[in-house]
């Protein structure tokens, strides 16, 4: 089977706990940094699938690389390449699809429980709620023919499902060390983040093993399924789900 590509922005937000699941579905990986020069290819149908990560930059900054990757996912949609995407990643993903990515009314940085909609709980292990880890300042608008699949109090889209492409404005691939890595390269913008939706840096910390866990439970059961969407050898066989989940989260 052809590689995924896993599109990373910045240094401390790699694809963590994805990479993991990933790896242990005995699928392949091609990482790409875009930021540093790395060539985005043209065609989506040269991968399995696209992971796109997140980025400090906004999906408007007028970069040729950011405009180049949407390119690409629009490719993906196009030819039917699934892309699993979280924050930076997942609006730049709706933008593709023709939907628009605005301001939060303020800062989503931090944990936070969101709840479900009933059309993705299956997804969740049926849950009604969980509990994910934020870090984005903008939000993206569900765009035609998706799904929403998760929502929050601070910021309403926190989730969408579009055929076999997910979308996640929170991170699901985040380890505690990336947590971690990722409050001491944010010291400033913690230190001046405000908003209901805001936590410190000891919020971030508290319990952190804890958190990361639980989370780490709920990614795998959402990777998995999106791995599913895969072309595969048939000696790879995963936990089925749901047919009316399949593609219409």
């Amino acid at each position: 089977m052809r590689d995924i590509a896993v599109i990373q922005h910045e240094e401390h937000q790699g694809p963590g706990f994805l990479l993991n699941c990933l790896h242990d579905l005995g699928l392949r990986t091609r990482l790409l940094r875009p930021d540093l020069g790395d060539a985005l290819p043209r065609r989506a149908s040269d991968f399995a699938g696209l992971v796109v990560l997140g980025s400090e930059h906004s999906v408007h900054d007028d970069l040729a690389w950011i405009a180049a990757e949407r390119a690409l996912l629009a490719d993906a949609l196009t030819h039917d390449v699934p892309v699993l995407a979280h924050c930076f990643g997942a609006q730049q993903l709706s933008l593709a699809a023709g939907g628009r990515v605005t301001r939060n009314t303020w800062p989503n940085i931090g944990w936070s429980s969101v709840w479900v909609t009933p059309q993705a709980r299956a997804l969740f292990g049926g849950a009604e709620r969980v509990d994910v880890f934020n870090w984005h300042y903008d939000t993206f608008e569900i765009p035609r023919g998706a799904h929403r699949t998760l929502f929050g109090p601070h910021c309403l889209n926190k989730g969408f499902a579009l055929g076999p492409h997910l979308a996640f404005q929170c991170h699901l691939e985040v380890t505690a060390l990336g947590v971690r890595r990722w409050c001491e390269t944010g010291t400033l913008e913690l230190a001046q983040a405000r908003g209901p939706a805001a936590q410190s840096a000891r919020e971030l910390l508290t319990d952190l093993p804890q958190r990361t866990e639980r989370l780490h439970g709920l990614a795998r059961r959402v990777y998995q399924h999106w791995a599913q969407g895969l072309a595969r050898p048939p000696r790879l066989a995963l936990p089925a789900v749901p047919r009316a989940l399949q593609y219409a989260l």
